[in-house]
């Protein structure tokens, strides 16, 4: 009896302990972990960028006059951008940069060429002098043309003659002949001017005798000069027989002056 009393507590206290162990609360069961961080690679650093190199920046001739010129030529290499001061402005981008440029500064000027890429800028100057050209010397004023009257007095010579006589000697034609050729390029300057032939005698004979003789030397003259191409509707005669001596002396000498003819031009 006791030991069936005993089989049962034992039954009893089984069950109890397995419902006590089905009451209790579950606890889940912990996350896993997480899984590693993926591998990134890690790109290499990048070189430096070299700065941009002017090969040469000059000016030639590096001296002028105002209003010469003077020729900028450059040489760059590696800019990302590339100019030039004083209003010239861009001169281009590339690994090769050359060129040339002519300029005319009014007075002393400082060129600046300035390249400029990621790796930083680089620069070079040069100057152009400027000097005042010398000072032109005041022009000469033409001198006043001569009148037609004045080129006639100036030129033309008088022929003389013999005494009583008319015809004309050597030295009165040679005289003559030089005239007519002074006579056609006078007229071709001046178009408009006329030429007298004065006849004049010397004091001996009669007034009215040595104003014919006067009329007829001038005639000879004019004939003469017409035959060597003289324009005969530019010449007229004039007698003014002994009333205007050149001389007054009472000699042959002086007479020889009287007796001649006279070119006036008007």
């Amino acid at each position: 009896m006791t030991t069936k009393r005993s089989s049962t507590a034992l039954a009893i206290a089984l069950s109890l302990s397995f419902f006590a162990v089905g009451c209790k609360k579950k606890v889940p069961a912990p996350p896993p972990p997480p899984p590693p961080p993926a591998k990134v690679d890690t790109p290499a650093p990048k070189a430096p960028v070299a700065r941009p190199i002017i090969r040469f920046f000059t000016a030639e001739p590096t001296s002028i006059e105002r209003g010469q010129a003077s020729s900028l030529k450059w040489e760059v290499v590696g800019a990302d951008s590339a100019s030039i001061n004083q209003g010239i402005g861009s001169i281009g981008a590339g690994a090769n940069i050359a060129g040339n440029r002519s300029v005319f500064p009014s007075s002393t000027t400082t060129y600046t060429l300035t390249a400029r890429n990621a790796g930083g800028e680089a620069s070079e100057s040069v100057t152009v002098n400027v000097t005042a050209p010398p000072a032109k010397p005041a022009p000469t004023p033409a001198p006043a043309k001569a009148s037609f009257s004045e080129v006639i007095a100036r030129d033309i010579n008088d022929a003389f003659f013999d005494f009583d006589k008319s015809d004309l000697r050597e030295d009165a034609r040679n005289t003559l002949t030089q005239n007519a050729d002074k006579l056609k390029a006078i007229f071709r300057d001046y178009p408009n001017g006329s030429l007298t032939l004065e006849g004049h005698a010397d004091e001996r004979g009669s007034a009215e005798y040595n104003l014919g003789l006067g009329d007829r030397r001038a005639i000879a003259a004019k004939e003469f000069l017409t035959q060597l191409g003289v324009p005969a509707d530019r010449l007229r005669t004039l007698s003014y027989g002994k009333e205007r001596p050149q001389c007054t002396d009472n000699n042959e000498g002086c007479w020889q002056k009287n007796r001649r003819v006279h070119f006036t031009g008007q």
